[in-house]
């Protein structure tokens, strides 16, 4: 049985972990820090990390990034994508009136992850403005929370599989700003990994670092990939950390690296004096074509 590290239970990262293997029996071990999460399976306690590294809202989780740039060396195994679904979590019956309605003005104080509490502001705003707003290190420790706190009108941001892990109640679902809110996960690991869902493509993630006495560098780089007609889906400039002005740039590829114009395309750039290195080659999985297959 494969064994998976991950942030605590009930966070949209246990949600997204669960709705990948589907049925497939695996053993999970919550973590409270990423760093933790990344360093489970990099010391060999657990088989594979399920990482965030981007989202629709906030964009790319650098920290994230940086560690599978500088801190551990784990190649991605897989690619999919999740809603970033959050709700309005409280004791139950905790916030309606005596006829069984909502009713928000006894909310003191709201709880949640940082980044989640920035993605349900316009309902705050609208329905609590007076709360008083408090970060935690997860969805799912507001949650906890909460639920150790009853009747003092604290209420949590967070998922529903939080809400049921600790017995709570979800008094408004889907209160974040955007519905289009989806997350970016990378299942990283040692070892290849064979799913049983259909995968939407393949996907192979490099890091590129310039020479530094080579203007015009980059141009060439991404020429190398233009001539061939090869896709990218994504190019961003993260710090080498060890000079002031130096970049590595990470680059997805929209093709597997068995293909015959993708080594071809990384030998030109290495042939220019760039440094490449392979962070993963991966199958990638889109949440709206499963959904269609379920369906």
């Amino acid at each position: 049985m494969k064994s998976i590290a991950v942030l605590p239970q009930g966070t949209v990262s246990h949600e997204a972990l669960l709705h990948l293997f589907g049925g497939e029996p695996v053993s999970i071990v919550h973590h409270k820090l990423i760093s933790d999460v990344f360093l489970s399976t990099a010391g060999g306690t657990t088989d594979y990390s399920v990482i965030p590294i981007e989202n629709t809202i906030d964009g790319s989780v650098s920290l994230h990034i940086d560690w599978l740039i500088n801190e551990v060396n784990l190649p991605m195994q897989a690619e999919w994508i999740f809603p970033s679904i959050q709700n309005l979590i409280g004791h139950p019956g905790e916030f309606k009136n005596s006829s069984g309605e909502k009713d928000y003005s006894g909310i003191r104080k709201i709880l949640s992850h940082p980044v989640a509490m920035a993605q349900c502001l316009q309902f705050i705003r609208a329905h609590v403005p007076w709360a008083e707003l408090e970060s935690v290190g997860s969805t799912s420790e507001a949650v906890e929370i909460v639920k150790n706190n009853p009747g003092r009108g604290w209420a949590a941001i967070g998922t529903a599989l939080g809400a049921a892990t600790h017995g709570l109640e979800i008094v408004e679902r889907k209160i974040t700003d955007h519905h289009n809110n989806y997350t970016r996960f990378v299942l990283v690991g040692p070892q290849k990994l064979s799913l049983p869902k259909k995968s939407s493509g393949d996907k192979t993630s490099i890091l590129v670092t310039l020479p530094e006495d080579f203007p015009g560098a980059l141009h060439q780089v991404l020429a190398a990939f233009a001539w061939r007609r090869l896709n990218l889906s994504r190019i961003e400039s993260r710090p080498t950390k060890k000079k002031l002005g130096t970049y590595y740039f990470y680059i997805d590829v929209l093709e597997p690296i068995e293909s015959v114009l993708l080594p071809a395309a990384i030998e030109e750039i290495k042939a220019l004096g760039c440094q490449v290195r392979i962070l993963g080659s991966y199958p990638t999985y889109t949440y709206e074509e499963e959904k269609a297959e379920v369906q």
